[in-house]
């Protein structure tokens, strides 16, 4: 089996996450860690194949790569890097790490990640960059637009509409059929019934 090999484009805790998602699907490897100044000093991504982004080719497409930074105030470093790849020739697909469920019926966005014991239900709609954080429930006819970071742990229930560039933090349940606009934080634990 020829194995897909992903670069991830970071070096913090999030890089770590989405490491630990790829390695778990049979058939996906990391190829390297692409940072952007030094050497990054945590020994964990040591193992890994370290480059400078200077170094990189600027056709890359032999090649898969997802952005390894999170997100909360905001989804610039996302949107900057998730398009500084794409600018670089990366192949950019979803990663669905191999205990999160998603649904025949629902469509996942180039470049996000769907992370460990996830649920996606049926007809869901997931843009751009985005990514589900492990433990997420997804319910059906959901719509998530790009670069949003659904934390872990979150409950979005059936028929809401969360715009781009938002932020939920983790363990929030949000009320069925609510819509959240584009550029909103919601803090950790909220219960939103209400468009916000």
């Amino acid at each position: 089996m020829v194995k897909k090999s992903f670069y991830i484009f970071g070096s913090g805790g999030h890089a770590k996450s989405c490491i630990n998602a790829i390695e778990s699907v049979k058939g996906y490897r990391i190829a390297g860690i692409i940072y952007k100044d030094k050497i990054p000093k945590d020994e964990f991504f040591h193992k890994y194949n370290l480059i400078n982004e200077s170094k990189l080719k600027s056709n890359n497409n032999k090649y898969y790569a997802i952005v390894g930074i999170g997100q909360i105030k905001s989804s610039f470093l996302r949107k900057k890097s998730y398009n500084y790849l794409k600018k670089k020739k990366f192949k950019l697909i979803f990663v669905k790490s191999s205990s999160s469920e998603i649904s025949n019926t629902s469509a996942i966005g180039d470049g996000s990640i769907i992370m460990h014991l996830s649920y996606i239900g049926p007809n869901v709609k997931i843009g751009e960059n985005c990514i589900i954080n492990s433990g997420s429930i997804i319910e059906h006819d959901v719509e998530i637009g790009n670069h949003t970071h659904i934390a872990p742990g979150c409950i979005i229930n059936g028929g809401v509409k969360i715009q781009s560039d938002s932020f939920i933090g983790s363990g929030s349940v949000i009320k069925e059929g609510v819509t959240i606009t584009s550029g909103s934080i919601i803090p950790m634990g909220s219960v939103i019934k209400k468009n916000v």
